[in-house]
């Protein structure tokens, strides 16, 4: 009753089991059906969601996402094993992150809420802005943002979840992003420089954005750079490099 076509699609499938082969193994379809009802226990698909101009969600709560009242009672090591299961299988990025590390970011984000981050290319880095708007982390080229202000369209968003913070331990996230312009991968390196920013222990790296939050005429674009490079990250991170997991 609640979705008929996942349920005639089934039937369609019964129908072709009775004109298999004895001995046809049915041991993959069993495992993705395994993995379609667990996705359908835990997870609020076909909710229904509001969206917001250039096609990203609006007000995109995690019970829009994950039946949060159902995983209460699982341990943080179980919801963490089951978020990381079903964004594994699509094309976005995703992370569950501690809940002290991103209490400091949180905090970090409150005194510096924009940041310039470098996205390294196969010939050198394209530069983009991300702003923070509550926990929503948005992301769009410098290009954009020179171009066209504050009416800057975003080209990539990172929700932050904390409503399993105090009781797991745990930040859910996830994202999504206008494929015309961005790939999984440019929103993983993106994701990952946001850590690095904005939970380093380092002071020097932090007071990169600082200073781009505070005192814009002494901060350096190839400041990020270096940054990226001494970590390593922005050698890890060359598409020519990297793979194509997320």
């Amino acid at each position: 009753r609640s979705n008929p076509d996942v349920f005639e699609s089934r039937m369609e499938k019964r129908s072709e089991v009775k004109k298999q082969p004895v001995g046809h193994s049915k041991q993959g379809e069993f495992i993705r059906c395994m993995e379609e009802k667990a996705r359908t226990i835990f997870f609020a698909e076909g909710l229904g969601s509001k969206i917001s101009k250039g096609g990203f969600t609006k007000d995109k709560t995690l019970d829009s996402i994950l039946n949060v009242e159902m995983v209460k009672e699982k341990s943080a090591e179980e919801i963490t094993q089951i978020w990381n299961q079903y964004f594994s299988a699509k094309d976005t990025v995703y992370a569950v992150i501690p809940a002290d590390k991103f209490d400091l970011m949180w905090k970090r984000a409150q005194k510096c809420p924009s940041f310039l981050y470098a996205l390294p290319r196969k010939e050198g880095y394209e530069f983009f802005v991300g702003q923070w708007s509550g926990t929503e982390l948005h992301f769009t080229s410098l290009i954009n943002v020179q171009t066209q202000g504050e009416t800057a369209p975003s080209q990539l968003v990172l929700y932050h979840y904390p409503d399993l913070q105090k009781e797991k331990g745990i930040v859910l996230m996830t994202a999504e992003m206008d494929s015309k312009f961005l790939v999984v991968h440019d929103a993983q390196c993106l994701a990952n420089q946001v850590q690095l920013f904005y939970a380093t222990d380092r002071s020097e790296t932090y007071g990169l954005v600082e200073t781009f939050n505070h005192r814009s005429s002494e901060f350096k674009y190839m400041a990020v750079i270096a940054e990226l490079e001494q970590s390593g990250l922005g050698r890890e991170l060359r598409p020519e490099q990297a793979s194509d997991k997320s």
